[in-house]
């Protein structure tokens, strides 16, 4: 969408604000998605729900590759971005269920992987097709999107089913020779199996094939003891993935991949085939760092990595701006202000790429506890594409209010803010059973709340 809407705007004679809302409206209804997508996965169970994601973002692609007017487009976009939310939702929970502890990091990051290497393709793409007529460049650009939406389709019908939520449903049997598929010994599988049955409520030592459950298995009560009455170990893990995916865009990355042909821009990089090819340099910055991420997640850990990389972005943020604010003011073309500003930008995609970005996805999949999982990250994703849409509607607005360069100053701040409470509230939860987070995050509380008591004493 970044490339298309050079054309579009172009194409359909549309304004600012026109562009601002169909770059946003994506991610409200992705919004809706994530909610829905929570409980679906709930009922159909993982697999299948990735199977529904794909033909909700099948027909959208299509919409918006045929879309002769504004209204058509929007549509299609619209039913995309629900399809999005599924997706978002449901690629890191599966990811987290099916992996073993000493490996999860690398698979839970790999969706996000994906994502990276999918707008790699979408700056290609737009490079390619931009020779094309007006009319069918961008239509192309966003149709081909179909694609993909196929192949996965039919290929995660190859893919076994969540183990864990095969026990929540009392078919044990099954549970059991997926376990013996995805671990790294039988050994494993049967420890990883019996924990996630004392989870679920059975006896560890059940080994029948099916076992008829005396509790709601379809996510039915989740909302109560996620949201209305969580325990203190709950509710700070909620809040964390509230709070991690919140930070993750509220920190500026849209602006920067959504709008960076603007800020190449601002910059002084005037042709369309120039800006193009520097959209091109951030996505293969962004794949390339998120790869050496993902090798990192289960040797660093969640926590060292994100402080790392938030740290990294306020510095990059804050010289984004201050060299955007030089731009802004001076009477002619200022060769070192625009050299850092590209240096900034390349530099805030390396550190959001090794931290922040793919931890966001591993860490928010992984704290919640078995039967809250799918719901609880259908909030996080809720909250993220919440975000998302009003860093995205609102950008170009922002910076025509406060100058461009204010702009990455004021994300810059939000990133300060963020590393904070990365700091002070995140436990590290490397190489930890999943079944083990809420102790993780009880243990946390009831540290910080020694140390409270502790420092009284003293006082």
């Amino acid at each position: 969408m970044s490339g298309a809407m050079i054309f579009i705007k172009e194409d359909l004679k549309i304004n600012d604000t026109q562009v601002e809302i169909l770059a946003g409206i994506l991610n409200i209804c992705a919004l809706v998605g994530s909610l829905c997508a929570g409980r679906t996965s709930d009922i159909v169970g993982r697999r299948y729900t990735i199977v529904v994601a794909s033909i909700i973002f099948l027909i959208g692609s299509i919409l918006m590759g045929y879309a002769p007017t504004y209204a058509i487009l929007m549509t299609g976009r619209c039913i995309a971005g629900f399809g999005v939310g599924f997706a978002l939702m449901i690629a890191p929970v599966y990811s987290a269920e099916i992996s073993s502890p000493t490996t999860r990091g690398l698979l839970t990051s790999l969706p996000e992987l994906g994502i990276s290497f999918g707008i790699l393709l979408g700056y290609v793409s737009n490079y390619v097709f931009s020779k094309l007529t007006l009319t069918l460049g961008w239509r192309i650009m966003l149709g081909i999107a179909a694609l993909p939406s196929v192949l996965l389709a039919f290929g995660i019908l190859k893919m076994p089913e969540s183990p864990r939520w095969l026990v929540l449903q009392g078919r044990l049997g099954e549970a059991r020779r997926i376990m013996h598929q995805v671990s790294n010994s039988d050994e494993e599988a049967e420890d990883r199996l019996k924990a996630i049955k004392k989870a679920a409520g059975i006896d560890e030592n059940c080994n029948d094939e099916i076992v008829k459950m005396s509790k709601k298995t379809h996510g039915e009560g989740v909302c109560k003891e996620l949201i209305l009455r969580p325990t203190p170990a709950v509710r700070r893990i909620l809040l964390a993935a509230i709070a991690i995916h919140f930070f993750e865009h509220a920190c500026g990355i849209e602006a920067v991949v959504l709008y960076s042909p603007r800020i190449f821009k601002k910059a002084g990089v005037t042709t369309h085939k120039k800006l193009l090819l520097a959209t091109v340099g951030v996505g293969i910055t962004k794949i390339i760092f998120i790869t050496v991420a993902t090798f990192l997640l289960d040797r660093v850990g969640r926590r060292k990595l994100l402080l790392t990389s938030v740290g990294g972005m306020i510095v990059a943020l804050s010289a984004l701006g201050f060299g955007l604010t030089m731009v802004h003011h001076a009477h002619k073309q200022l060769l070192w202000a625009l050299t850092l500003c590209i240096i900034s930008t390349y530099t805030y995609v390396v550190f959001f790429s090794i931290g922040l970005g793919p931890v966001t996805w591993v860490y928010s999949s992984e704290i919640f506890p078995l039967k809250l999982r799918a719901q609880g990250v259908s909030i996080g994703v809720a909250v993220n594409r919440l975000t998302n849409a009003v860093i995205s509607m609102t950008f170009l607005s922002l910076y025509k209010a406060i100058t461009i360069g204010g702009a990455f100053f004021l994300f810059a701040s939000l990133a300060v803010v963020a590393w904070l409470v990365f700091f002070f509230f995140f436990p590290e939860t490397k190489g930890r059973p999943l079944e083990e987070m809420e102790a993780i995050f009880s243990r946390s509380a009831r540290s910080k709340s020694d140390g409270v008591e502790l420092q009284r004493g003293n006082n």
